[in-house]
C-alpha cells in the first residue's frame, strides 16, 4: 500500500473522499440532527474527537492485535472514545447533549469511523493516522454545518440560534435574522428537508468536480504539428 502524502490525506478528507458527500456514510445522525447549526456543530465536534482518538489508538496497536480480534478491538476502542465524548458533553453542554440524545452513543455505529480505522489507521503510522482522522472528521463537520445552516435558514429564517448551548452565555446574542416576518418552512426542518438538502450538496460537489475536470482538459497543452515526426519507408515514385 503506497503511503499517502499529507496533502493527499487533507484533500481526501475535505473533498475527494469526504465521508458525507462521497462515501455517503454516517447519514443517520447527519440527517437527523442538522435542523440547526448548533446541533450540527455539537455532533460534528464529537465525531471529530472520536475519529482522531480512535485512529491514533488503532495505529498504535496495529502490530499487536491478531486478525481474529481486530474488528472487535477496533469497536471497543471507538466505544471508549464515544463514552469520553458523551461524558464531556454531559459535563459541559448538558442541554445540547439532551437535544442530540441517542445520536451521541450511536457514533459507535458510524461506518465512517470504523471504516477509517480498518482501511487507514490499521495500515499506517500514528502521525498519518491522526491526520487522516482529523481531516475526515473536519470534512464531516463542514458538511454538517453547511446542511444545518441551510435547513435552519430556510426552515426558520434564522442562523446560530441557541449557540449558548455550546459556547455559553457569550453566544446568546449571536442569532442572525436576515428576514423580517419570515414564514417558517416546516419541510426543511423535517427529515425530508434533510434528504433534499444533502442531495443538493452532493449534486453541487459533483458539478464542481465535473467543471474542474473539463477545465483541466482545456488547459492541457495541445500537440504542435511539428511535435511528432512521421518516418516514411519504401520507394517514392
Amino acid at each position: 500500500m503506497a503511503t499517502k502524502t499529507s496533502s493527499e490525506i487533507i484533500r481526501d478528507g475535505l473533498w475527494d473522499n469526504n465521508p458525507a458527500l462521497v462515501q455517503v456514510l454516517g447519514l443517520c445522525p447527519l440527517l437527523a440532527v442538522t435542523s440547526t447549526v448548533v446541533n450540527a456543530i455539537g455532533l460534528g465536534l464529537a465525531t471529530l474527537m472520536v475519529l482522531m482518538g480512535s485512529n491514533l489508538a488503532v495505529s498504535l496497536i496495529r502490530n499487536f492485535v491478531g486478525e481474529s480480534v481486530r474488528l472487535p478491538a477496533f469497536v471497543m476502542i471507538i466505544a471508549s472514545f464515544v463514552t469520553c465524548a458523551e461524558l464531556l458533553m454531559q459535563a459541559y453542554t448538558y442541554e445540547l447533549y439532551q437535544i442530540l440524545g441517542i445520536f451521541i452513543p450511536l457514533i459507535v455505529t458510524n461506518c465512517a469511523i470504523l471504516g477509517r480505522a480498518d482501511a487507514f489507521a490499521s495500515r499506517n503510522a500514528p502521525g498519518p493516522a491522526l491526520l487522516d482522522g482529523a481531516m475526515m472528521g473536519a470534512g464531516f463537520l463542514v458538511v454538517l454545518i453547511i446542511l444545518g445552516g441551510m435547513r435552519e435558514l430556510i426552515g426558520q429564517g434564522t442562523l446560530f440560534v441557541d449557540m449558548h448551548l455550546l459556547l455559553g452565555p457569550m453566544a446568546s446574542d449571536w442569532v442572525i435574522k436576515p428576514f423580517a416576518n419570515y414564514p417558517d418552512m416546516l419541510f426543511m426542518v423535517l427529515p425530508p428537508g434533510a434528504f433534499v438538502g444533502l442531495g443538493l450538496l452532493i449534486a453541487m460537489k459533483n458539478g464542481i468536480d465535473h467543471h474542474l475536470k473539463e477545465r483541466q482538459k482545456t488547459l492541457q497543452p495541445a500537440a504542435t504539428p511539428g511535435s511528432k515526426r512521421v518516418r516514411v519507408t519504401g520507394n517514392v515514385s
